[in-house]
């Protein structure tokens, strides 16, 4: 059976694939697809198309999951938290919204939730940004020298 080569995108982490390069974890994969797949032959074959590919992708996620694991995501924005993922969510279904139905007000309504997104985004990383530089007076006050340069060595890191 040939190995798809794929990624599922998950917001917790993503699907360990280097661990398809050992032999016990692509076999054990192999295993996992070809019974998940069985078991879909034996589905009616008037169900509807949509409801068919979606059997198909939470077979293939559920056996990746299960014998492949996940890989935690390195986190690369510490002001970046689940409400954020939450208005990423909303973005995606409003861009979804819009491709099943590419009418003026599925437009507008993916516009609204664009620049709320980013307002929010932008409003979350000032509060960070805010908070870290009033840690950095702090330190500077209390005259604690070495994190005070550990915070600006943290900043400057990026550019």
């Amino acid at each position: 059976m040939h190995i798809l080569n794929f990624h599922f995108s998950i917001y917790s982490g993503s699907l360990s694939l280097r661990t398809l390069n050992e032999p016990e974890v692509r076999e054990q994969y192999q295993i996992e697809i070809t019974n998940r797949f069985a078991a879909l032959e034996n589905l009616n074959g008037d169900e509807d198309v949509n409801r068919t590919w979606e059997n198909i992708k939470e077979n293939i996620q559920t056996s990746a999951k299960e014998s492949l694991g996940l890989h935690e995501l390195k986190q690369n924005k510490p002001w970046f938290d689940e409400e954020c993922f939450g208005f990423l969510d909303q973005r995606k279904q409003a861009k979804m919204q819009w491709i099943q139905d590419p009418s003026q007000s599925n437009l507008n309504v993916l516009n609204n939730v664009r620049r709320e997104v980013s307002r929010h985004f932008r409003n979350k990383k000032k509060a960070y940004l805010r908070a870290k530089i009033e840690e950095l007076e702090t330190n500077n006050k209390i005259q604690n020298i070495r994190d005070l340069y550990k915070g600006i060595n943290d900043f400057k890191k990026g550019y």
